[in-house]
Protein backbone atom coordinates (compact mmCIF):
# COMPACT_ATOMS: atom_id res chain seq x y z
CA UNK A 1 0.00 0.00 0.00
CA UNK A 2 2.76 2.44 0.80
CA UNK A 3 4.79 1.09 -2.24
CA UNK A 4 1.52 2.51 -4.42
CA UNK A 5 1.43 5.43 -2.63
CA UNK A 6 4.86 6.74 -3.19
CA UNK A 7 4.55 5.44 -6.96
CA UNK A 8 1.69 7.36 -7.29
CA UNK A 9 3.19 10.46 -5.82
CA UNK A 10 6.36 9.84 -8.01
CA UNK A 11 4.05 9.58 -11.35
CA UNK A 12 2.01 12.66 -10.51
CA UNK A 13 5.22 14.56 -10.08
CA UNK A 14 7.06 13.43 -13.43
CA UNK A 15 3.60 14.15 -15.19
CA UNK A 16 4.42 18.11 -15.52
CA UNK A 17 7.46 16.89 -17.59
CA UNK A 18 6.05 14.31 -19.65
CA UNK A 19 2.62 13.36 -21.49
CA UNK A 20 3.87 10.07 -22.32
CA UNK A 21 2.96 8.81 -18.84
CA UNK A 22 -1.03 10.27 -19.19
CA UNK A 23 -2.05 6.68 -19.57
CA UNK A 24 -0.04 4.96 -16.70
CA UNK A 25 -1.15 7.97 -14.50
CA UNK A 26 -5.01 7.33 -14.89
CA UNK A 27 -4.19 3.72 -14.20
CA UNK A 28 -2.20 4.29 -11.28
CA UNK A 29 -4.93 7.09 -9.95
CA UNK A 30 -7.53 4.07 -10.43
CA UNK A 31 -5.79 2.10 -8.31
CA UNK A 32 -4.92 4.64 -5.85
CA UNK A 33 -8.77 5.50 -4.73
CA UNK A 34 -9.52 2.46 -2.83
CA UNK A 35 -6.26 2.68 -1.03
CA UNK A 36 -7.04 6.00 0.35
CA UNK A 37 -10.48 4.80 0.97
CA UNK A 38 -9.07 1.96 2.93
CA UNK A 39 -6.27 4.39 5.11
CA UNK A 40 -9.16 6.55 5.66
CA UNK A 41 -11.62 3.97 7.22
CA UNK A 42 -9.65 3.89 10.71
CA UNK A 43 -10.45 7.89 10.99
CA UNK A 44 -13.57 7.48 9.85
CA UNK A 45 -14.77 4.53 12.25
CA UNK A 46 -13.08 6.29 15.23
CA UNK A 47 -14.57 9.17 14.81
CA UNK A 48 -18.15 7.36 14.84
CA UNK A 49 -17.71 5.75 17.74
CA UNK A 50 -16.44 8.51 19.37
CA UNK A 51 -19.59 10.25 18.55
CA UNK A 52 -21.46 7.47 19.62
CA UNK A 53 -19.66 7.05 23.09
CA UNK A 54 -20.61 11.31 23.82
CA UNK A 55 -24.28 9.91 22.39
CA UNK A 56 -24.67 7.43 25.35
CA UNK A 57 -22.65 9.33 27.71
CA UNK A 58 -25.12 12.19 27.13
CA UNK A 59 -28.20 10.05 27.46
CA UNK A 60 -27.14 8.82 30.77
CA UNK A 61 -26.56 12.18 32.21
CA UNK A 62 -29.56 12.60 30.92
CA UNK A 63 -31.39 9.47 32.13
CA UNK A 64 -29.82 10.09 35.51
CA UNK A 65 -31.67 14.33 35.83
CA UNK A 66 -35.14 12.82 34.54
CA UNK A 67 -34.33 10.07 37.39
CA UNK A 68 -33.46 12.41 40.33
CA UNK A 69 -35.97 14.74 39.00
CA UNK A 70 -38.51 11.77 38.67
CA UNK A 71 -38.34 11.54 42.47
CA UNK A 72 -38.36 15.16 43.45
CA UNK A 73 -41.69 15.24 41.93
CA UNK A 74 -42.85 11.89 43.63
CA UNK A 75 -41.41 13.39 46.73
CA UNK A 76 -43.53 16.52 45.95
CA UNK A 77 -46.60 14.67 44.82
CA UNK A 78 -46.60 12.58 48.22
CA UNK A 79 -45.96 15.76 50.47
CA UNK A 80 -49.20 17.32 48.49
CA UNK A 81 -51.57 14.53 48.91
CA UNK A 82 -50.63 14.63 52.68
CA UNK A 83 -51.30 17.88 52.95
CA UNK A 84 -54.51 17.20 51.30
CA UNK A 85 -55.84 14.33 53.56
CA UNK A 86 -55.20 16.32 56.28
CA UNK A 87 -56.72 19.46 54.67
CA UNK A 88 -59.79 17.48 54.42
CA UNK A 89 -58.86 16.24 58.16
CA UNK A 90 -59.29 19.68 59.29
CA UNK A 91 -62.29 20.66 57.41
CA UNK A 92 -63.96 17.59 58.57
CA UNK A 93 -63.51 18.71 62.04
CA UNK A 94 -64.25 22.86 61.40
CA UNK A 95 -67.30 20.67 60.56
CA UNK A 96 -67.68 19.26 63.94
CA UNK A 97 -67.34 22.55 65.50
CA UNK A 98 -69.84 24.57 63.76
CA UNK A 99 -72.10 21.61 65.49
CA UNK A 100 -70.84 22.86 69.00
CA UNK A 101 -72.28 26.02 70.42
CA UNK A 102 -69.67 26.51 73.13
CA UNK A 103 -66.22 27.49 72.49
CA UNK A 104 -63.33 24.83 71.28
CA UNK A 105 -59.68 24.54 70.79
CA UNK A 106 -58.15 23.04 67.88
CA UNK A 107 -54.89 20.54 69.08
CA UNK A 108 -52.56 18.16 67.55
CA UNK A 109 -51.97 14.72 69.14
CA UNK A 110 -48.38 14.55 69.59
CA UNK A 111 -47.44 11.66 71.07
CA UNK A 112 -48.88 8.28 72.53
CA UNK A 113 -48.42 6.72 75.83
CA UNK A 114 -46.68 3.53 75.70
CA UNK A 115 -48.81 1.69 77.40
CA UNK A 116 -51.06 -1.62 76.17
CA UNK A 117 -53.33 -1.16 79.13
CA UNK A 118 -53.49 2.32 79.04
CA UNK A 119 -55.21 4.32 76.52
CA UNK A 120 -54.12 8.04 76.75
CA UNK A 121 -52.74 10.41 73.95
CA UNK A 122 -51.00 13.67 74.38
CA UNK A 123 -51.91 17.02 73.06
CA UNK A 124 -49.66 20.56 71.97
CA UNK A 125 -52.29 22.40 74.17
CA UNK A 126 -51.92 22.97 77.80
CA UNK A 127 -52.32 25.47 80.81
CA UNK A 128 -51.64 28.42 79.26
CA UNK A 129 -53.57 27.88 76.40
CA UNK A 130 -56.86 27.42 79.13
CA UNK A 131 -57.26 23.46 78.96
CA UNK A 132 -57.74 21.89 82.06
CA UNK A 133 -58.68 19.04 83.38
CA UNK A 134 -61.81 16.85 83.04
CA UNK A 135 -62.46 18.93 79.49
CA UNK A 136 -63.98 16.85 76.83
CA UNK A 137 -62.38 15.66 73.51
CA UNK A 138 -64.05 15.37 70.33
CA UNK A 139 -62.48 15.00 66.99
CA UNK A 140 -64.28 14.80 63.58
CA UNK A 141 -66.65 11.97 64.24
CA UNK A 142 -67.36 11.76 67.63
CA UNK A 143 -66.46 12.05 71.66
CA UNK A 144 -62.65 11.40 71.75
CA UNK A 145 -62.01 11.40 75.44
CA UNK A 146 -60.87 14.03 78.31
CA UNK A 147 -58.19 15.81 79.81
CA UNK A 148 -56.73 14.17 82.67
CA UNK A 149 -53.26 15.82 83.44
CA UNK A 150 -52.08 19.33 82.13
CA UNK A 151 -48.73 20.73 81.80
CA UNK A 152 -47.92 24.64 81.07
CA UNK A 153 -47.96 23.34 76.92
CA UNK A 154 -48.93 19.86 76.75
CA UNK A 155 -52.35 18.02 77.91
CA UNK A 156 -53.02 14.14 78.12
CA UNK A 157 -56.14 12.78 77.18
CA UNK A 158 -57.88 9.27 78.24
CA UNK A 159 -60.10 7.91 75.68
CA UNK A 160 -62.96 6.39 75.90
CA UNK A 161 -61.87 3.43 75.03
CA UNK A 162 -59.37 2.89 78.10
CA UNK A 163 -60.61 0.34 80.53
CA UNK A 164 -61.16 2.77 83.41
CA UNK A 165 -62.96 5.19 81.46
CA UNK A 166 -66.92 5.41 81.26
CA UNK A 167 -69.60 8.06 79.66
CA UNK A 168 -73.27 8.34 80.28
CA UNK A 169 -75.30 8.12 76.66
CA UNK A 170 -78.14 7.48 75.48
CA UNK A 171 -79.77 5.35 72.49
CA UNK A 172 -80.51 8.59 69.87
CA UNK A 173 -83.43 6.61 68.67
CA UNK A 174 -85.32 5.81 72.13
CA UNK A 175 -83.91 8.60 75.08
CA UNK A 176 -82.99 5.03 76.55
CA UNK A 177 -80.07 5.82 79.17
CA UNK A 178 -77.08 4.00 80.25
CA UNK A 179 -73.10 3.71 80.45
CA UNK A 180 -70.85 3.03 77.68
CA UNK A 181 -67.38 1.84 79.48
CA UNK A 182 -64.30 0.84 77.82
CA UNK A 183 -62.85 -2.23 77.15
CA UNK A 184 -59.40 -1.81 76.23
CA UNK A 185 -59.83 -2.13 72.73
CA UNK A 186 -59.90 0.80 70.32
CA UNK A 187 -63.06 -0.40 68.37
CA UNK A 188 -64.96 -1.89 71.25
CA UNK A 189 -67.26 -0.12 73.83
CA UNK A 190 -69.48 -1.99 76.08
CA UNK A 191 -72.58 -0.86 77.44
CA UNK A 192 -73.37 -1.55 81.35
CA UNK A 193 -76.00 -2.63 83.38
CA UNK A 194 -78.76 -2.97 80.27
CA UNK A 195 -81.93 -4.64 81.25
CA UNK A 196 -82.42 -7.58 79.06
CA UNK A 197 -86.19 -6.00 78.14
CA UNK A 198 -84.59 -2.66 77.26
CA UNK A 199 -85.24 -1.70 73.65
CA UNK A 200 -81.85 -1.55 71.85
CA UNK A 201 -80.94 -2.89 68.62
CA UNK A 202 -77.49 -3.44 66.30
CA UNK A 203 -77.25 -0.25 64.68
CA UNK A 204 -79.42 1.93 67.16
CA UNK A 205 -76.40 5.24 67.33
CA UNK A 206 -75.12 6.28 70.90
CA UNK A 207 -74.67 9.88 72.22
CA UNK A 208 -73.52 11.47 75.02
CA UNK A 209 -76.52 12.41 77.44
CA UNK A 210 -74.78 15.01 78.91
CA UNK A 211 -75.25 14.00 82.82
CA UNK A 212 -72.67 14.00 85.32
CA UNK A 213 -71.99 17.14 83.97
CA UNK A 214 -68.18 16.49 82.51
CA UNK A 215 -69.25 15.42 78.46
CA UNK A 216 -71.59 18.79 77.03
CA UNK A 217 -75.03 16.41 75.46
CA UNK A 218 -75.43 14.26 72.12
CA UNK A 219 -72.09 14.10 70.91
CA UNK A 220 -72.23 10.75 68.89
CA UNK A 221 -70.38 8.02 71.08
CA UNK A 222 -70.96 4.89 69.04
CA UNK A 223 -73.09 2.55 66.93
CA UNK A 224 -74.10 -0.33 68.50
CA UNK A 225 -73.01 -3.94 66.94
CA UNK A 226 -74.07 -6.11 69.23
CA UNK A 227 -76.67 -7.35 71.10
CA UNK A 228 -76.97 -10.88 73.31
CA UNK A 229 -79.75 -11.52 75.56
CA UNK A 230 -79.60 -14.56 78.07
CA UNK A 231 -82.79 -15.19 79.71
CA UNK A 232 -80.46 -16.38 82.55
CA UNK A 233 -79.26 -13.03 83.20
CA UNK A 234 -80.48 -9.78 84.16
CA UNK A 235 -78.50 -7.90 82.06
CA UNK A 236 -77.82 -8.14 78.28
CA UNK A 237 -74.53 -8.15 77.28
CA UNK A 238 -74.03 -5.13 74.54
CA UNK A 239 -70.76 -4.02 72.21
CA UNK A 240 -70.38 -0.41 70.31
CA UNK A 241 -68.07 0.48 67.86
CA UNK A 242 -66.61 4.07 68.99
CA UNK A 243 -67.96 6.54 66.74
CA UNK A 244 -64.60 8.77 67.09
CA UNK A 245 -61.63 7.45 65.38
CA UNK A 246 -59.29 6.68 68.02
CA UNK A 247 -56.06 5.16 66.79
CA UNK A 248 -56.44 7.73 63.84
CA UNK A 249 -57.23 11.07 64.36
CA UNK A 250 -54.65 13.25 64.07
CA UNK A 251 -56.48 16.75 65.24
CA UNK A 252 -58.88 17.04 67.96
CA UNK A 253 -61.42 19.76 69.61
CA UNK A 254 -61.44 21.03 73.32
CA UNK A 255 -64.37 21.83 74.39
CA UNK A 256 -65.23 24.47 76.69
CA UNK A 257 -68.31 23.59 78.52
CA UNK A 258 -70.51 26.26 79.82
CA UNK A 259 -72.35 23.75 82.23
CA UNK A 260 -71.58 25.24 85.67
CA UNK A 261 -68.99 23.88 87.75
CA UNK A 262 -66.71 23.41 84.69
CA UNK A 263 -64.74 27.00 84.56
CA UNK A 264 -61.17 27.05 82.22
Amino acid sequence: MIALLVISSLVFAIESYTASLEPLRKLLATIVVPVYTVAELPYYFSGKASESIASRNTLNEENMRMRRRLLELSQITQQFISLREENARLRSLLGSQEQVNTEVLIAEIIGVLPSPSRHEVVLDKGEQHGVYVGQAVVDAHGLFGQVVEISASTSRVLQISDPSHAVPVQVNRTDLRMVAAGTGRKDVIELEYVPITADILPGDLLVSSGLGGRFPRGYPVGLVTSVVVDETQSFAYIEAKPSAALDRSRHVLLVFSELPGLTQ
